[in-house]
């Protein structure tokens, strides 16, 4: 079986959860003996095509589209990445194309027209979710219409998420027959080999002895509810003085943030690390005491599911896919999104009864270990490749 597949994100270049998924997917798929052509920008220097078994990976230049115009900065560059795929398309013939998301789908749906294979769409996320419910200026209507436009082409949609099903099955008017849920998923293996380690030192590059490591990962942006986060540290630091909270990532807030912790008098407690390594975020996830995510829209959470599998106990918003992964009381603490007293009352609940926080972080690992592991999910994936191409070989086009 042959894939072509598209993606915006792929190492060196991964932004958030599309990047991590297409990363961990791709060799699952292999594994099993898909063989897949991945195609991929490359915003530095000339296209290289790196070839690892079944795998080849296309990195094809593009110009990094503005932020003045986003959408048609995407759209031009999709096509060069077209161009590159029907160049080795010219060799080599395809059973099923995959796209993931609308960054990439003016490329796919075109590629689909002229080849006549079936196109599958993944959907990570929709703009109207991230303006939660709304459209917000003229590019989010565009992105909307490009990600409708997908939805309609597609033999059939992927999304990550019960949420997500009903989000994408309403936004677009999709048939509910036609969306298939497959999780994201979760690799132990880099927790597993830091777990002999002595890791004493590395906690004390974060946190003095004696303080309580509160750990947050991800996109410093709206969406992701830092701000909810940081307010909340107030309340915390109330009742136990030696919390601190630990954030990573970076984006368009993390200086209105640092502004915010000194505007409260916290600064000495909440610290800001920007972007690190793979390797120090999976140890912050074994040192931690407790990780909160407390996003106001999450199509899913990865980072979540990375945070069970190391074991650590968690805090996530009851919303989106964390509701999915997270079972208030019993893999985790869930908390209303965008509310600091609620965020507040997770955060002591775990510090306060660490007992019962082990207890849920032991039944989140083997969850996360069973029902997320990337076999299972690549052979989902490979059962819905199977059914389209089935069904396309029945079907005069």
């Amino acid at each position: 079986m042959r894939v072509l597949m598209f993606s915006w994100e792929y190492p060196p270049h991964v932004l958030g959860g599309l990047g991590k998924h297409v990363q961990e997917l791709i060799p699952a798929l292999v594994k099993n003996g898909v063989e897949v052509d991945l195609i991929t920008p490359r915003f530095e220097g000339p296209t290289q095509v790196n070839e690892e078994g079944l795998l080849q990976v296309h990195r094809v230049y593009v110009q990094r589209p503005p932020d003045f115009d986003f959408y048609g900065g995407v759209a031009r560059a999709n096509i060069n990445l077209a161009a590159h795929a029907r160049y080795i398309a010219q060799s080599r013939p395809f059973d099923i194309i995959h796209a993931h998301d609308w960054l990439v789908s003016f490329a796919a749906v075109e590629m689909k027209h002229e080849h006549r294979w079936p196109l599958l769409a993944t959907v990570h996320a929709t703009e109207r979710g991230r303006g939660r419910g709304y459209l917000n200026g003229e590019d989010a209507h565009r992105i909307n219409s490009a990600e409708w436009w997908l939805t309609y082409e597609a033999w059939r949609i992927i999304v990550c998420s019960e949420y997500m099903v009903a989000q994408v099955r309403d936004y677009f008017n999709l048939p509910a027959d036609k969306i298939d849920m497959v999780p994201n998923g979760v690799d132990p293996t880099p927790f597993d080999l830091w777990r002999q380690s002595d890791l004493r030192s590395f906690r004390h590059r974060f946190v003095q002895n004696g303080e309580k490591l509160i750990l947050s990962v991800g996109r410093i942006v709206h969406e992701k509810g830092f701000d909810t986060l940081v307010e909340a540290m107030t309340q915390v630091l109330a009742e136990v003085p030696e919390a601190h909270l630990v954030v990573v990532g970076k984006g368009s807030l993390l200086e209105s943030l640092r502004q915010r912790t000194q505007e409260l008098g916290i600064d000495d407690k909440v610290t800001f690390t920007g972007f690190i390594s793979n390797k120090d975020r999976d140890r912050l996830y074994l040192i931690a005491d407790i990780a909160v995510f407390p996003s106001l829209y999450e199509p899913f959470g990865i980072v979540a599911l990375e945070a069970m599998v190391a074991g650590c106990p968690v805090v996530v918003s009851e919303v989106g896919g964390l509701k999915d992964v997270v079972q208030h009381g019993e893999t985790g603490i869930t908390v209303h999104p965008g509310d600091t007293q609620s965020v507040a009352w997770g955060i002591l609940h775990v510090l306060q009864h660490p007992d019962l926080a082990q207890q849920r972080a032991a039944k989140a690992k083997e969850k996360a270990r069973t029902v997320y592991s990337w076999d299972r999910i690549a052979n989902q994936t490979i059962s819905i490749y199977h059914r389209i191409i089935n069904e396309r070989a029945h079907i005069t086009w």
